[in-house]
Formats: structure tokens, C-alpha cells, sequence
């Protein structure tokens, strides 16, 4: 026997309760960090480790903004980190659209091979292959310098990078190319005045994991850069911890700044980001 309609909408309001409220658990589950991370920014010094732990902090520290950026050349770093991001955006973009396209569409010898040893190598630990690469950056003369962080990436940008413009390119018709081919198009100017405008929001997705990486990245510039005025936000941070005492409010104050371009960049590229990422897997090919 059906249940009436007044059983079904109480059951079917039951259902979303029940799904918003573990929505609802599992978000103040993971912003909770950040909450932490703000209040902590906020607090006086040595307030860090009272117990019980206070969430609101009294008296509001507003001072240890400026006071972190005293203590450290923040702007300096950011300058760094940020001069590093964009480049290696920009470099990462380009090559892994280009890289991917030829991938997709273009027809050689060996490519089926090529590509499943480029998708490989994606299961090779980073920290593998660091010690032979300073090794090869000391020998030509950029240890010291932003080039080792900046122009691999406009080589290739990185194989998920390769494989994200790759699925999203095979999602494309073949017949915007064959047409511009019949107006006498060349593979180049196929992918710069055709394909790569199609290809805005993987390449929006590109650049989002592009950005946030280099301006994240803790391990090559700490291995790369000696000099103190041109490390990165992120190794800047660790020098706020001292032999004997860390002023953590200040680097979790300097922490909250270091977030807020990524931020900003995520809510503005957002759907561009979201479209690219499910657009590359439309196509099994």
C-alpha cells in the first residue's frame, strides 16, 4: 500500500534534514582550521597556548598585522612569490594547451606511447628527482635565481596539466578544425585563434592549480634561493619560528595574508574552474 502525501513529504523532509545537517557537521568540521587560524592571528602574545582554549580572543590584536610585516620583509617575499606564480602560470597555461592539443588531435608516430609514459610519470615523487635537477641548475648557473622555478613550466607545465587540456580538447568537434583547414588555417593558427579560446575554462582550471602551487610552494625555493631578498612568502614564514621561541599569532597573522590571493582567485576564476575540471571528463578517448 502507497504511503498517503502527507507521509511522503514528511519522509522526504526527513531526508533533507538529515543530508543538510551532515552537510552543515562536515563544513564547521573543515573551516574550523581556518576559524583557528583567524583567531589565533588575533590574540595577544602567549595566548596561543592558554587552556581552555579561548576561540574569541580578548583583547583583539589588531597590531600584529603590521607587527608581522615588521618583523619579516613580508612585502618583499610576497613580491617574490608573487613575480614566481605569474610566470609559472602563464608558462604553464600556454605549454600544457599546446602540449595537450597535439596530444588530442595531432597524428605521429609513438603518441599513444608518448602520452601513457607523459600520465607515468605522474607517480613519480617530486623529492626524486630534486637532488639530479639542483645538480643540472648549479652546472648552467641559475641556483640563486627565479629561472629554475619559473621556465620548466613552459615546457610542458607539468603532465596533469597535459592530461587536463588533453580530455578537454578531445571534447571538441573535429569539424571546427576541418573547416578552418579548408580556409587554409595551419595547425598553429588552429589552436591559437580556435581552439584555445574554446578551451577557457580548462585552461582557467590550468591556471588556478598553477597559481596556487607556485605561490604554496615551500621545498624548491627553500633548495633554490640562498638569498634572503628573493625568498618566497612561504620560506618567509618559516624564519618567524626562532631557535628558543616562535611568535606563532604573528605567523598565523602573516599565514592569513599569505592566503587572501589565492582566495581571490579561486571566488573570481570559480566557475571557469569548475567547468574545466568536469569538461575533462566528458571524453573517454
Amino acid at each position: 500500500m502507497r504511503p498517503s502525501g502527507t507521509k511522503a513529504k514528511l519522509r522526504h523532509a526527513v531526508r533533507l534534514f538529515r543530508a543538510y545537517t551532515l552537510l552543515i557537521a562536515g563544513a564547521i568540521f573543515l573551516l574550523f582550521p581556518l576559524v583557528w587560524l583567524v583567531s589565533s592571528a588575533l590574540k595577544p602574545d602567549g595566548m596561543e597556548f592558554v587552556y581552555p582554549p579561548k576561540l574569541v580572543p580578548d583583547p583583539i590584536m589588531w597590531e600584529n598585522f603590521p607587527r608581522a610585516f615588521s618583523a619579516q620583509p613580508l612585502l618583499q617575499f610576497a613580491r617574490n612569490s608573487a613575480i614566481i606564480a605569474v610566470f609559472t602560470t602563464i608558462g604553464s597555461v600556454i605549454s600544457s594547451s599546446l602540449v595537450g592539443y597535439g596530444f588530442a588531435r595531432l597524428r605521429f608516430r609513438g603518441r599513444d606511447f608518448l602520452f601513457n609514459v607523459l600520465v607515468a610519470t605522474m607517480i613519480l615523487p617530486e623529492i626524486v628527482t630534486l637532488i639530479p635537477t639542483f645538480l643540472l641548475f648549479r652546472a648552467i648557473g641559475w641556483n640563486n635565481t627565479f629561472l629554475p622555478l619559473i621556465v620548466p613550466f613552459f615546457f610542458g607545465g607539468g603532465p596533469f596539466k597535459v592530461f587536463l587540456m588533453r580530455q578537454f580538447f578531445l571534447t571538441l568537434p573535429v569539424e571546427l578544425e576541418d573547416a578552418a583547414r579548408i580556409d587554409g588555417a595551419g595547425t598553429l593558427t588552429i589552436w591559437l585563434r580556435i581552439m584555445a579560446p574554446l578551451a577557457l575554462p580548462a585552461e582557467a582550471a590550468v591556471a588556478i592549480f598553477s597559481f596556487i602551487g607556485a605561490w604554496n610552494e615551500f621545498l624548491r625555493p627553500l633548495v633554490y634561493l640562498a638569498a634572503k631578498d628573493l625568498w618566497t612568502f612561504a620560506v618567509g614564514l618559516k624564519f618567524f619560528i626562532h631557535e628558543f621561541y616562535a611568535n606563532w599569532n604573528l605567523i598565523m597573522a602573516a599565514a592569513l595574508v599569505m592566503m587572501l590571493p589565492v582566495a581571490i582567485l579561486f571566488l573570481i576564476a570559480q566557475r571557469y574552474f569548475v567547468q574545466g575540471v568536469a569538461a575533462t571528463g566528458l571524453s573517454g578517448r
